[in-house]
């Protein structure tokens, strides 16, 4: 079936009347779905691989009917709006029919284009398909954004510049590296922009650029809406962000900790939820004075509209999460992992520190009402930790879909892992606070990883990919809700700092790839098979004549897959990569 129609499930069944039903997706209940037949809501591309089957009970019993899939494709195909895919994080497209493990070889695939821009690409880019683009008609469209403040529109397939916007002001350059060499030599889009196709004559792109006026040496930073189809700045864009917050913490005046541009970049990944642009805020390097901030704005206006400080009265606290992006799940709770800064083990009657301040916290922030710190959890020796720099906030963390356990209990879970390489799984609902004794935590597993994490696991079809520095990428099972404690697979080859966050392209469940950017010098692409990770399909040091390298390495990177081809940031492009003509 294609977005935006409807499929019926049905069930024939025989026995003493009266017969009831209870249909599931993803083995949780549907409410309301209570008949012989269940009729989906429009389906989208996030339903795909979805799994649906129905429990009949009566007098003597029930029984449980085999799953049915429903596999979702779009007509005018697939789009990549966001960080890793989706709000969840997973990094799966699960809409690629064209990529599978037969034809991803070195002599049937490699790179097949390199896309020239002004600056590096740290952010991912982003794929709109379909777009009809003024006087220039229909195209798929690769969204890319630069460190030298740029944001090209290619035609994903050709190359061919579409548009091409800068986000600098006249008189402006983009930003020093603030003295640290974090993001060198220049400072201008980092984190992944997010597009939402609905606002707008086109749709809208959303962008964050850092900026400095050469003549005054005053530092900017400013979200930008841009027409997908134009560049064309939208809602009387771009505004400047600038925030306080009630709090006595570090650049604190009158009773409030200020927001400094200068002394921020805007590294995670812009998130979209309900209609707002969430922004994340790390520091530049150490370099005091910094809190952590999370600012969130109408997606429809610009206006700044929420803003949270984790660490108000007290100091650090910064959202890194190295490059990637906060997840957020389907009843408007935002998951991250913060870096280390100031903790109150002095709880209130709530178990939250008494000063609302939360470094080096794994958070759950609810948006129903505002923005708030919701739950959280900590280590028992949180405040040795962020006195080490040793903090859970340089990974990011991914939402899994619903599972259930032993007793059959549906369980709402989310992961991640940080310097202290210790896998922390943790119940969304119950995230455990902090307890000075004992981690208080869903499931806690040591001993997997051999490095630091400064990335982002990947998940598909019941397992969940780590790849930490100078580690392997291991591969987890998820069993009775519960996270195996020892790798089922691994990668042949290691990934030096800073190890890599891994995606996934597979047709639902079939055809599952496994593709990861090595950092260095060259840089490799490298595809394996999700199902055995053991087992490399390609890499682009095979060739011969280095037919598929791209050039140094650039750090954070994550590839994007879609309809055919990957496409991986570079110090000066796009490499892209797909099936050889």
């Amino acid at each position: 079936m294609n977005v935006g129609e409807t499929a019926t499930f049905s069930v024939v069944a025989g026995g003493t009347a009266p017969l009831s039903y209870q249909w599931q997706k993803g083995g949780a209940d549907i409410s309301g779905a209570t008949g012989s037949s269940y009729t989906t809501p429009a389906a989208a591309m996030a339903d795909n691989g979805s799994h649906f089957r129905v429990t009949v009970s009566n007098t003597a019993g029930s029984v449980t009917s085999n799953a049915a899939l429903l596999t979702v494709s779009s007509s005018a195909g697939v789009d990549m709006l966001t960080y890793h895919n989706n709000n969840a994080r997973t990094g799966a497209n699960l809409a690629e029919t064209v990529l599978t493990p037969a034809n991803v070889n070195s002599a049937a695939f490699g790179k097949v284009n390199l896309f020239p821009v002004d600056g590096k690409v740290d952010a991912q880019p982003l794929y709109l398909s379909q777009m009809s683009i003024p006087g220039q008609g229909i195209h798929n469209v690769l969204y890319v954004a630069t460190e030298h403040d740029s944001v090209y529109a290619f035609d994903a397939d050709s190359g061919v510049v579409l548009w091409h916007k800068s986000m600098l002001n006249t008189g402006e350059t983009t930003s020093d590296s603030r003295s640290c060499g974090q993001i060198v030599p220049e400072i201008g889009i980092t984190a992944t922009p997010v597009i939402d196709r609905t606002k707008g004559m086109h749709g809208a792109i959303y962008v964050v650029a850092m900026s400095k006026n050469s003549s005054t040496s005053t530092y900017f930073q400013r979200l930008h809406a841009l027409d997908v189809a134009t560049g064309a700045e939208l809602f009387s864009g771009p505004t400047e962000i600038q925030a306080s917050f009630p709090g006595t913490g570090a650049n604190n005046s009158g009773g409030n900790v200020i927001f400094d541009p200068k002394q921020y970049k805007e590294r995670p990944g812009l998130l979209l939820l309900d209609g707002m642009v969430y922004t994340m805020w790390a520091s530049h390097c150490d370099h005091a004075p910094y809190t952590g901030w999370i600012i969130g704005f109408d997606a429809s206006t610009l206006v700044r509209t929420r803003v949270l400080n984790l660490t108000p009265n007290g100091s650090e606290g910064a959202i890194w999460m190295s490059d990637t992006a906060a997840a957020a799940d389907n009843s408007g709770n935002i998951f991250l992992m913060n870096g280390n800064g100031t903790f109150e083990t002095l709880l209130d009657a709530n178990g939250f520190p008494n000063q609302q301040d939360f470094g080096n916290c794994f958070l759950k922030l609810s948006t129903s009402s505002g923005l708030v710190v919701a739950d959280y959890f900590t280590m028992s020796d949180t405040v040795l930790q962020s006195g080490a720099d040793n903090d859970l906030g340089s990974g990011g963390a991914i939402i899994l879909p619903d599972v259930r356990d032993s007793g059959g209990q549906i369980k709402h879970l989310v992961l991640g892992a940080g310097k202290d390489t210790h896998i922390y799984v943790v119940d969304r609902e119950d995230l455990g606070k902090f307890n000075p004794v004992a981690n208080n935590i869903y499931q806690e597993i040591a001993g997997v990883l051999a490095g630091r994490v400064f990335s982002m696991p990947a998940y598909f079809n019941n397992k969940v990919y780590f790849g930490a520095v100078n580690d392997t990428i291991n591969a987890l099972a998820i069993a009775d809700a519960r996270l195996s404690t020892s790798a089922v697979a691994h990668t042949s080859n290691t990934f030096r700092y800073p190890g890599s966050t891994p995606s996934i392209s597979a047709n639902a469940t079939s055809n599952g790839i496994l593709w990861a950017v090595q950092n260095g010098t060259p840089a490799a692409l490298h595809a394996y098979d999700a199902n055995d990770i053991s087992h490399e399909l390609y890499n682009s040091n095979q060739a011969a004549a280095s037919r598929d390298q791209f050039g140094a390495g650039n750090k954070f990177i994550t590839p994007t897959i879609v309809n055919g081809k990957v496409y991986v940031g570079t110090t000066n492009g796009v490499a892209v990569f797909g099936l050889l003509p």
